[in-house]
Formats: C-alpha cells, structure tokens, sequence
C-alpha cells in the first residue's frame, strides 16, 4: 500500500513540475510548484523522514512559494510582455535537460542489481525525536556555537544597514 501511494505522490510530483515547465500563465505555473513542493514532502513522509518533510513544507512550500506568489502579483505580467521574450532561454532549458537525461541514462546503466535485504531497514533514521535527541546530546556545542555565529551576523547586518542619525 505504502509503494503505490508513493507511486501516485511521485507521479503527481513529476505531473505538476512538466506542468509548471510548460504552462503559459505564470500564477497557474507557481501554484503547480507549490503542488510539485506539497508533493515531495509526502514523498519524504512515506520514507520515513518527517522532520525532512516538515522542513520541506515550511521552508520551500511556505515561505519560498508564497515569495514567489508576491512577487509575481507586484510584477503584474501582461500579455504584451508575451512577445519580448527571447528564444534563448527555451533553448538553454532544453539543452540543460538533455544533459540530464544523459546523465542519468549513465546513472541507470552503472547501477548493479543488487537490492537490500528489508531486514537491514531502520525505521526510525528520520524520525524527529531521534533528530532532537542527536542534536542535543552529541553536537549541543556546534549547534550553540552555531546560533550564536548567526546572531552576531544579525548583529552585523544591522549594524551595517543602519543610517547613522
């Protein structure tokens, strides 16, 4: 059951990102990336990596995408800036994906028959709670040294943004 629900998430993934590539309104092409990010994140809930699908609505779905809708809105595209597109793009694009799909080709042919065993499968590698109690028993000290190496680069940045008065 867990394989074919995967199956339809990823197809639904993979539907709404050619539908993102090709869609000639843009407001209808952001709200499938935000379908395609939905998508992913259940992909990584049926692996069994929740914390990566929280973090993947939160940061990607949430706040990147609704970014996106903003700034689409303030740019109010009209079709007159249909036609001043150049070519080019389209071009690179589709070059960029032939690359890819090579690569892969050569990924696949170089992959050996070999599957592991179900046994060997821990289910609880991508649970948060098993995140948490890594983060703060082992690395609690990089962790800290991180947070304040971010807030002295707030500091810094207000600091430098600041008009003097």
């Amino acid at each position: 059951m867990d394989q074919i629900l995967f199956f339809i998430v990823a197809f639904l993934a993979i539907a709404s990102a050619v539908y993102f590539v090709f869609a000639k309104n843009p407001m209808y092409a952001i709200l499938s990336l935000i379908v395609t990010m939905f998508s992913i994140a259940g992909m990584y809930i049926l692996l069994n990596a929740q914390f990566l699908g929280i973090v993947q609505i939160i940061v990607y779905t949430g706040a990147i995408m609704v970014l996106f809708l903003y700034i689409l809105m303030m740019l109010n595209l009209n079709k007159e800036d249909e036609s001043k597109k150049e070519n080019l793009p389209k071009f690179v694009g589709i070059f960029s994906v032939c690359i890819l799909f090579v690569g892969m080709l050569g990924a696949y042919k170089g992959l050996s028959g070999t599957t592991v065993a179900e046994s060997n499968i821990d289910y609880s590698v991508g649970l948060t709670k098993n995140l948490g109690r890594l983060l703060f028993n082992e690395y609690v000290l990089p962790f800290e040294l991180a947070s304040i190496l971010i807030l002295a680069g707030i500091v810094g940045a207000v600091l430098i943004g600041k008009k003097d008065l």
